[in-house]
Protein backbone atom coordinates (compact mmCIF):
# COMPACT_ATOMS: atom_id res chain seq x y z
CA UNK A 1 0.00 0.00 0.00
CA UNK A 2 1.22 3.47 -0.84
CA UNK A 3 2.20 5.71 2.03
CA UNK A 4 1.07 9.30 1.62
CA UNK A 5 2.65 12.35 3.22
CA UNK A 6 1.03 13.07 6.59
CA UNK A 7 1.01 16.69 7.73
CA UNK A 8 2.67 17.65 11.00
CA UNK A 9 0.67 20.85 11.45
CA UNK A 10 -3.10 21.34 11.58
CA UNK A 11 -3.35 23.99 8.86
CA UNK A 12 -1.44 25.13 5.79
CA UNK A 13 -0.71 28.44 7.55
CA UNK A 14 0.79 26.62 10.53
CA UNK A 15 2.93 24.51 8.18
CA UNK A 16 4.18 27.62 6.37
CA UNK A 17 5.03 29.26 9.69
CA UNK A 18 6.86 26.14 10.88
CA UNK A 19 8.85 25.91 7.63
CA UNK A 20 9.83 29.57 8.05
CA UNK A 21 11.01 28.86 11.58
CA UNK A 22 12.97 25.81 10.41
CA UNK A 23 14.70 27.78 7.66
CA UNK A 24 15.45 30.69 10.01
CA UNK A 25 17.57 28.37 12.17
CA UNK A 26 20.26 28.44 9.48
CA UNK A 27 22.56 31.38 8.78
CA UNK A 28 23.15 30.77 5.09
CA UNK A 29 21.52 29.13 2.11
CA UNK A 30 24.06 26.28 1.90
CA UNK A 31 22.90 25.09 5.33
CA UNK A 32 19.27 25.57 4.30
CA UNK A 33 19.87 23.52 1.15
CA UNK A 34 21.32 20.69 3.27
CA UNK A 35 18.25 20.86 5.52
CA UNK A 36 15.92 20.76 2.48
CA UNK A 37 17.84 17.80 0.98
CA UNK A 38 17.47 15.94 4.28
CA UNK A 39 13.69 16.52 4.19
CA UNK A 40 13.60 14.90 0.78
CA UNK A 41 15.36 11.82 2.10
CA UNK A 42 12.53 11.39 4.62
CA UNK A 43 9.73 11.33 2.03
CA UNK A 44 7.63 8.16 2.00
CA UNK A 45 8.68 5.70 -0.73
CA UNK A 46 7.08 6.54 -4.07
CA UNK A 47 5.79 3.58 -6.10
CA UNK A 48 7.97 2.88 -9.14
CA UNK A 49 4.90 2.12 -11.25
CA UNK A 50 3.73 5.72 -10.70
CA UNK A 51 6.92 7.17 -12.13
CA UNK A 52 5.12 7.64 -15.43
CA UNK A 53 3.81 10.42 -17.66
CA UNK A 54 0.39 10.45 -15.96
CA UNK A 55 1.99 11.44 -12.65
CA UNK A 56 4.83 13.59 -13.97
CA UNK A 57 4.77 17.30 -13.11
CA UNK A 58 5.48 19.28 -16.24
CA UNK A 59 7.52 22.45 -15.93
CA UNK A 60 10.17 20.95 -13.67
CA UNK A 61 13.77 20.73 -14.81
CA UNK A 62 14.18 17.48 -12.87
CA UNK A 63 11.84 14.53 -13.03
CA UNK A 64 9.04 15.06 -10.50
CA UNK A 65 6.07 12.81 -9.90
CA UNK A 66 3.02 13.55 -7.81
CA UNK A 67 -0.02 11.46 -6.88
CA UNK A 68 -3.13 12.27 -4.85
CA UNK A 69 -5.59 10.18 -2.90
CA UNK A 70 -8.79 11.41 -1.23
CA UNK A 71 -9.60 10.18 2.25
CA UNK A 72 -12.16 11.61 4.69
CA UNK A 73 -12.66 14.74 2.54
CA UNK A 74 -8.92 15.45 2.57
CA UNK A 75 -6.39 15.09 -0.22
CA UNK A 76 -3.24 13.21 0.65
CA UNK A 77 -0.25 13.48 -1.65
CA UNK A 78 2.88 11.54 -2.31
CA UNK A 79 5.69 12.69 -4.52
CA UNK A 80 9.24 12.06 -5.62
CA UNK A 81 12.03 13.49 -7.72
CA UNK A 82 15.23 12.20 -9.26
CA UNK A 83 17.14 15.18 -7.80
CA UNK A 84 18.01 15.49 -4.09
CA UNK A 85 17.25 19.21 -3.67
CA UNK A 86 13.99 18.87 -5.60
CA UNK A 87 12.93 15.93 -3.41
CA UNK A 88 13.33 18.27 -0.46
CA UNK A 89 11.23 20.91 -2.19
CA UNK A 90 8.57 18.25 -2.82
CA UNK A 91 8.62 17.52 0.94
CA UNK A 92 8.17 21.22 1.77
CA UNK A 93 5.26 21.59 -0.64
CA UNK A 94 3.60 18.42 0.63
CA UNK A 95 4.01 19.62 4.23
CA UNK A 96 1.80 22.57 3.33
CA UNK A 97 -0.77 20.84 1.10
CA UNK A 98 -1.05 17.12 1.96
CA UNK A 99 -3.82 16.10 4.34
CA UNK A 100 -5.88 19.24 3.65
CA UNK A 101 -9.36 19.76 2.30
CA UNK A 102 -9.79 20.93 -1.27
CA UNK A 103 -10.88 24.32 0.06
CA UNK A 104 -7.76 24.68 2.24
CA UNK A 105 -5.54 23.77 -0.70
CA UNK A 106 -7.21 26.18 -3.10
CA UNK A 107 -7.13 28.96 -0.48
CA UNK A 108 -3.33 28.60 -0.07
CA UNK A 109 -1.52 30.20 -3.01
CA UNK A 110 2.14 29.57 -3.83
CA UNK A 111 3.04 33.04 -2.50
CA UNK A 112 4.53 31.43 0.62
CA UNK A 113 7.42 30.13 -1.52
CA UNK A 114 8.39 33.71 -2.32
CA UNK A 115 7.69 34.97 1.20
CA UNK A 116 10.02 32.31 2.67
CA UNK A 117 12.77 33.32 0.24
CA UNK A 118 12.74 29.95 -1.50
CA UNK A 119 11.98 31.27 -4.98
CA UNK A 120 14.71 33.91 -4.78
CA UNK A 121 17.28 31.40 -3.52
CA UNK A 122 16.61 28.83 -6.22
CA UNK A 123 17.63 28.84 -9.85
CA UNK A 124 14.90 30.12 -12.18
CA UNK A 125 14.24 26.59 -13.46
CA UNK A 126 13.92 25.15 -9.96
CA UNK A 127 11.68 28.03 -8.90
CA UNK A 128 9.46 27.41 -11.92
CA UNK A 129 9.39 23.72 -11.07
CA UNK A 130 8.23 24.33 -7.50
CA UNK A 131 5.53 26.65 -8.81
CA UNK A 132 4.51 23.91 -11.27
CA UNK A 133 4.14 21.47 -8.35
CA UNK A 134 1.79 23.86 -6.55
CA UNK A 135 -0.17 24.44 -9.77
CA UNK A 136 -0.57 20.67 -10.17
CA UNK A 137 -1.75 20.32 -6.56
CA UNK A 138 -4.24 23.15 -7.06
CA UNK A 139 -5.47 21.51 -10.29
CA UNK A 140 -5.98 18.19 -8.50
CA UNK A 141 -7.82 19.97 -5.67
CA UNK A 142 -10.07 21.69 -8.21
CA UNK A 143 -11.15 18.37 -9.76
CA UNK A 144 -14.25 16.70 -8.40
Amino acid sequence: MTEYFQPQENTPAAAIEAIGEDLAMFDDWMDRYEFIIELGRKLPAYPAEWQDEAHRVRGCQSQVWLAAHEENDKLLFTGASDAAIVSGLVALVLRVYSGRTRQEILATPAQFLKDLGLIGALSTNRGNGVAAMVERIHALAGEK
